[in-house]
């Protein structure tokens, strides 16, 4: 099949791997390809099976699911990674996405929202619903720093741009924004491209925390 997303899942707990297999295995359109115990295992992975999309816990020993994280998208082909994790890592998701992943999951999301999960990062649109993202910006640190690489950035853009920026921090998807900014879907999937290329970042979270941080007060 010339659409198989092919994926590898990255968790210290065998349970947990088998698991996660057992429940992707309902996916047609899903083969995973290979499973790592720790992040240091996860470069190796995706080195020898080139997966699209790479399920990261976060807690394991000798190298984490952040720092595995971070390597990954600092490779020229990298692959879209889902963080595993629980609300009480927070602060470590946040962390990650800024690092670059596509978003992440909580353990026990329900199989059809975990497989759908994968499909959506893989096509390029957002995986975190509204109610989620200002869930996690909510926890990001206000510094002075952060603040002000923002608002430069933010000013690159045009004032279209902008709209469709602060449409994507409220966790929009690309059809909501269509919908509100009265655009045509291929516009808004064009504007988002923008985006991503104006504001250096990675996926539409990034571009969401980074509104979030020009706006902060």
């Amino acid at each position: 099949m010339a659409d198989v997303i092919r994926l590898a899942i990255v968790d210290d707990d065998p349970l947990v791997r088998a698991g996660l297999r057992l429940l992707l295995a309902a996916a047609p359109d899903i083969t995973i390809v290979a499973e790592a115990a720790d992040g240091a295992e996860a470069a190796l992975v995706v080195d020898t099976h080139s997966p699209d999309v790479v399920l990261m816990d976060i807690r394991m020993p000798n190298v984490d699911g952040l720092v595995a994280t971070e390597r990954l998208r600092l490779r020229t082909s990298r692959p879209h990674v889902i963080v595993l994790t629980t609300f009480s890592a927070d602060d470590y998701v946040l962390r990650a996405l800024r690092a670059g992943a596509s978003g992440f999951l909580l353990k026990d999301t329900p199989p059809r929202e975990l497989i759908q999960a994968v499909r959506t990062v893989v096509a390029g649109d957002a995986m975190l619903s509204p109610s989620v993202t200002r869930q996690l910006i909510e926890h990001l640190a206000d510094t002075a720093p952060l603040r002000g690489h923002a608002r430069v950035l933010l000013d690159r853009l045009t004032a279209r741009e902008r709209e469709v920026a602060l449409a994507v921090g409220r966790g929009c998807s690309n059809a909501e924004v269509a919908a509100e900014l009265r655009m045509s879907l291929p516009t808004v999937k064009a504007h988002v491209s923008r985006l991503l290329t104006k504001l250096d970042a990675t996926n539409r979270v990034q571009i969401a925390l980074i509104v979030h941080d020009a706006l902060r007060s």
